[in-house]
């Protein structure tokens, strides 16, 4: 019996997917109609199963054997071998209105891939064009944070992986990106974009055990080590450091009186020892507050 234009078409777009030919044989119109709801029962399996999103998400969070990367990759119609860049973006949520902006400023034929992590997280396979440099990785960062943050008005950080050869190498980009926008989030608050090989000592106290971690605050503190500094301090310091130890330009900034800011540093010497006028102690300050709050997250996760 001569198939209908209908069962062609499904029995082609199952050979298209899956490069599997089915020879179907149906003696009436209604075995016939039974095959075709059978066939297009398998592509829609087939497409759960081996989306190219199902697949990059395994790679990322829990790595597919290599001699099934390859295989699966071409079924998929994604080049195993190529040059990219892997970003993560979080936000309050991923919705339809991300999902929009982003596929309009990476449309298809960019060979760019929108992985869901999570309802808030998503990450960004990126491929590396001839002639990109770090520089452009990060106006290509800056261009998703701005684009998002002014479209879709929400609030975005994003990391970016170092650059990965082939898709074997996605789930150590994956961890790298995770870790520089924990990192990312917890020294550096007052920034939103993170390269993976920019996190500066905030990747080195991440790391640190965390009994030598309220060592050195003891050695700094005495026993009364505070969880955080009040707003008010960690304001007023933050701006100084900011001003590279300017008093007169921070108490500018602050619309406070030279006095009243030479007062509160003096009131920080007292109670720890360290002027902060003084490069050397203020840099072990600034260590200190990066460590509190590193403590602080840790005791409250």
């Amino acid at each position: 019996m001569t198939h209908t234009q209908e069962l062609d078409k499904a029995l082609n777009e199952l050979k298209r997917i899956t490069g599997v030919s089915l020879n179907v044989s149906a003696d009436t119109p209604e075995e016939e109609e039974q095959a075709l709801t059978q066939v297009r029962c398998l592509c829609t399996a087939y497409r759960e199963k081996y989306n190219k999103n199902d697949f990059l998400q395994s790679l990322m969070m829990n790595g597919i054997p290599s001699y099934d990367i390859y295989e699966r990759a071409s079924r998929l119609h994604i080049a195993p071998e190529e040059k990219r860049t892997l970003f993560l973006l979080e936000t309050r949520i991923i919705d339809d209105t991300v999902m929009a902006i982003l596929k309009n400023l990476f449309p298809s034929q960019t060979k760019t891939y929108l992985v869901s992590v999570n309802e808030s997280s998503l990450a960004i396979l990126r491929p590396v064009k001839s002639g990109e440099t770090p520089a452009s990785m990060r106006q290509v960062a800056r261009m998703i944070v701005d684009t998002l943050n002014m479209e879709a008005l929400t609030q975005v950080h994003l990391s970016y992986s170092s650059v990965i050869e082939t898709l074997a190498e996605l789930s150590g980009a994956f961890k790298e990106t995770s870790l520089a926008l924990k990192v990312g989030k917890l020294f550096y608050p007052e920034q939103t974009i993170f390269p993976y090989n920019e996190l500066g000592i905030g990747r080195l106290i991440y790391q640190l055990p965390v009994t030598l971690c309220e060592n050195f605050l003891k050695e700094i503190f005495g026993e009364e080590v505070p969880e955080t500094l009040d707003e008010e301090t960690s304001l007023t310091i933050s701006r100084f450091f900011q001003n590279n130890l300017n008093i007169a330009e921070t108490s500018r900034q602050l619309h406070m009186h030279r006095n009243t800011l030479i007062y509160r540093l003096e009131q920080i010497q007292k109670r720890t020892g360290l002027d902060l006028r003084n490069f050397e102690d203020a840099m072990t300050f600034k260590i200190a507050t990066m460590v509190m709050n590193y403590l602080h997250t840790e005791r409250n996760s």
